[in-house]
């Protein structure tokens, strides 16, 4: 009897702790859950540009993206401080002659000047596309989302000026309404979807890069429209993007000395660390080095004072690096090895286009020759300047930097070589170098 009332008491206290599990899930299961994990103080519109909006609710976070405005400091081989790169380095006049950036090619300012930078720089004028603000403004995603990308390109730069007034921001990142990372320019849209990728299955950590290249990658104008594209069809490479250049045809400018069909590398930070980087290939993401998290007391956040690592190599650094002074020297040797290849690139191309500029004007030159001369030293300055486009000075993946640099020397020697031939004669060899 007694085990009986012993079981009965068991069975009915199972039935009523079983009762009660179901009552909390199902009011659980009932309830709105919050999109994150604290209420917000006030509500932000979807993409909105104005960032000081966002920043009532993550001071942090805007507070140190306010910095980018001033911190303007010069690294040994970059940072942001706006020197004039061609005072620095006077061969990039002849290697970009006939092009903008013979013009003006400023080292660039952080995020919060985007906007004025690209409006006071030389390089843009009446005749610039709409597609010159595609990476200047927090103003894009909603324009991108009323117009679409195709009218927003082909629209005047001036005109379209009008239409933007905020600098790189919050929205060119995050979702409002939840702040998770998202990709926002179509052209990175369109660029994983042919690729079969969906960044929408992409982890968080994956995702702290990938935001990245919503601006710092390399791109053309596409058509009449000036439609904004990303070379990724065959792949990200180097080697690839070259390719693909050559099977479409596309030329950005033709070079007045050489008469080589040429093109300009724009910032392929995201190609470049990607490509099989020791960093990359160990998960790290772009926002570990330039964004690393830091905290306000309890409050633990990533840092929006987008910079060098250098600059912040305690925190940068010191989240996976004991000795940090060793990283930092050892990134200092790493670019400066890198800076002394390129500048041996640099030479190189300088010669191939003296060279092919001389060899043009001989009479009996061979077309044919003179014609190949030309592809290598468009191949040579492809490869050089995805290097000393790529603001790490080669650190993002020094073992690439070096291959690739080694590439261009050796292509620019060829081309100079291939114009000698063309022409016949010695004598161009020594006339192109007086």
């Amino acid at each position: 009897m007694k085990k009986i009332s012993t079981s009965l008491i068991l069975s009915g206290v199972i039935i009523i702790l079983a009762a009660a599990l179901i009552g909390v899930l199902f009011f659980i299961k009932n309830q709105t859950p919050p999109e994150r994990g604290i209420e917000p103080l006030v509500e932000i519109a979807v993409m909105e540009p104005d960032s000081s909006q966002w920043g009532i609710n993550f001071p942090n976070q805007y507070s140190s993206f306010l910095k980018t405005e001033t911190n303007n400091t010069r690294t040994q081989h970059g940072g942001s401080e706006p020197y004039s790169k061609l005072e620095t380095d006077p061969r990039l006049v002849i290697l970009f002659a006939g092009y903008g950036f013979s013009k003006d090619y400023n080292e660039e300012r952080g995020h919060a000047n985007s906007l004025t930078d690209v409006r006071e720089t030389l390089r843009v004028g009446e005749s610039t596309p709409g597609t010159c603000y595609s990476c200047k403004s927090a103003s894009n995603p909603s324009l991108w989302d009323e117009m679409g990308m195709a009218a927003y390109d082909k629209t005047p730069f001036m005109e379209l000026g009008d239409h933007i007034a905020e600098p790189i921001g919050c929205a060119n990142c995050h979702e409002a309404e939840t702040m998770r990372l998202i990709v926002t320019n179509p052209a990175l849209e369109e660029a994983l979807a042919a690729q079969g990728k969906d960044w929408r299955e992409f982890t968080r950590q994956e995702m702290r890069t990938v935001v990245c290249a919503n601006c710092h990658v390399e791109y053309y104008f596409a058509g009449e429209g000036k439609y904004l594209t990303f070379p990724w069809d065959g792949g990200t490479t180097v080697d690839e993007i070259a390719a693909y250049y050559t099977a479409i045809e596309f030329k950005d400018w033709e070079h007045p000395q050489s008469g080589a069909p040429m093109i300009k590398m724009q910032h392929p930070e995201y190609e470049f660390f990607t490509a099989g980087s020791t960093h990359y290939n160990a998960g790290v993401a772009c926002a570990d080095c330039h964004m690393p998290y830091t905290r306000d007391g309890a409050a633990k956040y990533s840092d929006h004072n987008v910079q060098s690592p250098l600059l912040n190599a305690e925190v940068a650094c010191g989240a996976c690096h004991t000795d940090v002074s060793y990283v930092v020297n050892r990134v200092n040797t790493i670019q400066g090895q890198v800076r002394a290849t390129m500048d041996a690139t640099e030479d190189a191309l300088v010669a191939a286009i003296a060279t092919i500029e001389a060899a043009s004007a001989e009479s009996g030159v061979d077309e044919v020759l003179l014609v190949e001369a030309r592809l290598l030293h468009r191949e040579a300055q492809l490869f050089w300047d995805y290097i000393a486009a790529e603001n790490s000075m080669g650190f993002h993946n020094p073992e690439e930097a070096l291959r690739i640099l080694a590439a261009a020397t050796d292509m620019a020697r060829q081309a100079q070589l291939k114009a000698v031939e063309a022409a016949g004669t010695p004598a161009v060899l020594q006339t192109s170098s007086q």
